[in-house]
């Protein structure tokens, strides 16, 4: 018996290159209507070519019988919520995950499927199943984060063995990783420029705001363990006459931790669509992110966006945001409240004759159409590389 090489002929290269699977299923730690975010952004432009199905964590509130909540959110995109009954432990929980994927599962073809992981956590009931592509977005150090399961690390390593590709939220986290897998690659946060760009259109009817109104500093994302609420409060200390707009979600810490000061206001999450006309109000933008463990492998998305809507940016002194937005000086960075309020006063000084070709002409090199499309090429590589140096048993 000889094992020998397949052999392929230029047309069948053609075809493999184009054999991708019909569907993907993506395996999320996230709701689809939480924040608008990574996988929001490339999972829609990747509904261009796939059906998807975007699984997310359970909601424990059934009544009886687990199930499945089936919402068809945008075209060629359904959104998958397991409903458990409340209660479970750990191990019953995973039981029920299980039994739910499996149905899901039942008489479907592998071959016609990818699986897209955000979560090395759905291992725990999606692990008997080899599909025809399995690819890992990295976004974070989820194990870094508040709260993270014990068995996080141990499932990655896991995931990461029987991923096919592996992608990262940013460069840092590639650093981090690049070792672990032998076919990964980084994809920082990009932008959907046009989006954001509406907040100057939306500037310039509000010409005469600075006549009327105090200077705002703002922020949206999520307000949780990684936020620098003595950062916030400081900066609020310090120039009472400003506004400070925090806008999004309140998670995994205590609302009464968070400086009340007359000229903070906590707005609450806001729709995507809304962002542009948010950010068209303020002056400054801010990154304010605690340097901890939680925060050593981000890339925020909003360092772009904020730019894209033609809002001068300050932050901390994030490893993503300094390289390369803080090395091109298209960012300032600052580490304390007093330093915020320094670059804050010089951005509003200047304002008039801020310059923002230089930016514009680096946010074109990055966008969520570009992302998607150089993920989409190395995904098929790996497919045509995987199946030209894959063998064959000839009995001779």
């Amino acid at each position: 018996m000889k094992i020998v090489k397949n052999t392929h002929t230029d047309n069948q290269v053609k075809n493999l290159f184009q054999n991708l699977p019909k569907c993907i299923i993506c395996l999320s730690h996230l709701r689809w209507d939480f924040v608008y975010q990574r996988p929001q952004h490339l999972l829609t432009r990747l509904a261009e070519t796939f059906q998807i199905f975007f699984i997310e964590e359970p909601v424990f509130d059934a009544y009886n019988q687990p199930y499945y909540a089936y919402l068809e959110q945008s075209n060629n995109i359904y959104r998958i919520i397991p409903h458990l009954p409340n209660g479970l432990n750990a191990l019953e929980s995973v039981a029920m995950l299980k039994l739910l994927f499996d149905q899901f599962m039942e008489n479907k073809n592998l071959s016609d499927f990818a699986f897209w992981y955000y979560t090395p956590m759905a291992l725990e009931f999606t692990r008997r199943y080899i599909p025809d592509l399995i690819v890992y977005d990295c976004m974070d150090e989820l194990s870094a984060f508040k709260f993270a399961p014990e068995a996080l690390k141990e499932l990655e390593q896991e995931l990461l063995k029987k991923a096919d590709i592996v992608f990262t939220g940013g460069q840092s986290l590639y650093e981090a990783k690049k070792n672990q897998h032998a076919n990964i690659y980084p994809f920082p946060s990009s932008i959907d420029k046009k989006h954001f760009e509406q907040a100057r259109h939306i500037k310039q009817s509000l010409s005469n705001k600075r006549a009327t109104c105090q200077p705002t500093l703002g922020y949206y994302g999520v307000i949780d363990e990684r936020f620098d609420i003595d950062l916030i409060s400081g900066i609020a200390d310090m120039r009472p006459d400003w506004q400070i707009v925090l806008v999004g979600p309140i998670v995994k810490i205590d609302p009464s931790t968070l400086p009340q000061n007359s000229n903070i206001q906590y707005l609450g999450p806001k729709n995507y669509v809304d962002l542009p006309s948010c950010l068209a109000t303020w002056d400054v933008a801010l990154i304010p992110f605690l340097l901890n463990e939680s925060t050593r492998y981000i890339s925020p998305t909003k360092t772009p966006e904020y730019l894209a809507a033609g809002v001068p940016v300050i932050s901390t002194p994030i490893r993503d945001v300094i390289n390369p937005y803080g090395k091109n000086k298209l960012v300032a960075i600052g580490s304390t409240a007093e330093e915020f309020v320094t670059a804050a006063e010089y951005i509003l000084q200047t304002a008039t004759n801020y310059d923002w070709t230089e930016i514009d002409d680096f946010l074109d090199q990055n966008s969520w159409d570009k992302t998607c499309q150089n993920m989409l090429a190395m995904i098929k590589k790996t497919i045509t590389s995987r199946s030209l140096t894959s063998t064959k048993q000839i009995y001779v």
